[in-house]
């Protein structure tokens, strides 16, 4: 009996012998390669976390200064130079050719006192009376201030309407003679929906206090006495730009019946009847004209994040509809 209990009684492992119920030597190995993996997987992930971080941060610091300096304009002036303000696409106060902006522009460039003259490029086929009105008052204002910095519009492939009401308060205007040029006439565009409607048997309900508070609505039938006073007030915007024209073109303007019809010349015709001086492209009126071939571009441009809040909000398709809906709007074109 003795000798049976002492076989029971356990033995203690020997030197180098595993213990009861310890695994194996290579399922540790497995288990010690799996923990450091999950642990340098860890590490891994947090080295690129903060990597996507940082470059997250300098994506964004890149913006802002992009942002900054392309709407500040183009490289900083270095000495005597000609300066150039750009004016491209349509003119509104919610576009890049805005009066802020071009104004602003050419306040900039007139003010560096190394400016010898400025070009003032322009592409626009027109836009808003209020706007020219007011970008054509600056240049005014800044040819009677600094009268040694004489300014020159260079006119691409299209200064019409809007375009050339600025066009004409520079001192000498250059074309190309394939370039549009002129369109001295208004036009107010909208759309009249009304004929629509009753064929589809919907019936416009417009409630108003004000006999004409309803004026150009696109819904409703236009009536005489209102196209009346739209067509009035077009005159009154029309001569307000054959005034500007005439002022700033002064004697060299040959005037015919033609003249200030809303025709757009070539820039061979334009050069012809006066309304542009002579042919010449930007670095050939700095060279030729200035004397002058260093250009500093002073044009305040959109920024980054400007620009993709508007694509962003046109991917929302609400820009048509808006301009449908909107009734009517004056425009120089």
């Amino acid at each position: 009996m003795n000798d049976a209990n002492s076989n029971d009684t356990p033995r203690e492992p020997g030197p180098g012998e595993p213990t009861r119920n310890a695994p194996p030597a290579w399922e540790r190995g497995v288990l010690e390669k799996l923990v450091m993996e999950v642990v340098n997987e860890k590490r891994r992930a947090r080295r690129w976390s903060i990597f996507f971080r940082l470059a997250f941060l300098g994506l964004l610091l890149a913006i802002f200064v992009g942002g900054y300096l392309s709407e500040r304009g183009g490289s900083p002036a270095t000495g005597p130079h000609t300066a150039l303000v750009e004016l491209n696409g349509d003119i509104s106060a919610s576009s890049v050719a805005s009066a802020d902006n071009i104004n602003a522009s050419l306040q900039d460039a007139f003010d560096d006192p190394d400016t010898k003259a400025v070009i003032l490029r322009i592409n626009s086929p027109g836009g808003s009376p209020v706007q020219a009105s007011q970008i054509n008052d600056q240049i005014w204002r800044l040819r009677a201030k600094h009268k040694n910095i004489p300014i020159y519009a260079v006119c691409d492939e299209v200064c019409a309407s809007a375009a050339y009401y600025i066009a004409v308060a520079t001192n000498k205007i250059y074309v190309n003679p394939a370039s549009l040029v002129g369109s001295i006439g208004v036009l107010m565009e909208g759309f009249g929906l009304s004929g629509l409607l009753d064929k589809l048997g919907v019936t416009r309900r417009l409630l108003t206090a004000g006999d004409n508070k309803g004026f150009m609505d696109p819904f409703s039938p236009m009536p005489e006495n209102q196209k009346a006073y739209a067509l009035s007030m077009l005159q009154q915007i029309h001569q307000q730009f054959i005034a500007a024209v005439e002022k700033g073109r002064g004697e060299r303007l040959k005037i015919n019946d033609q003249t200030f019809s809303g025709l757009v010349w070539t820039g061979e015709s334009a050069v012809q009847q006066g309304l542009a001086d002579g042919y010449g492209d930007t670095d050939s009126v700095a060279r030729d004209v200035v004397h002058e071939k260093n250009l500093v571009d002073y044009t305040r441009r959109e920024n980054v994040i400007d620009r993709l809040a508007k694509r962003f909000g046109a991917s929302l398709g609400m820009g048509a509809a808006h301009e449908m809906l909107n009734g009517s709007t004056w425009s120089l074109r």
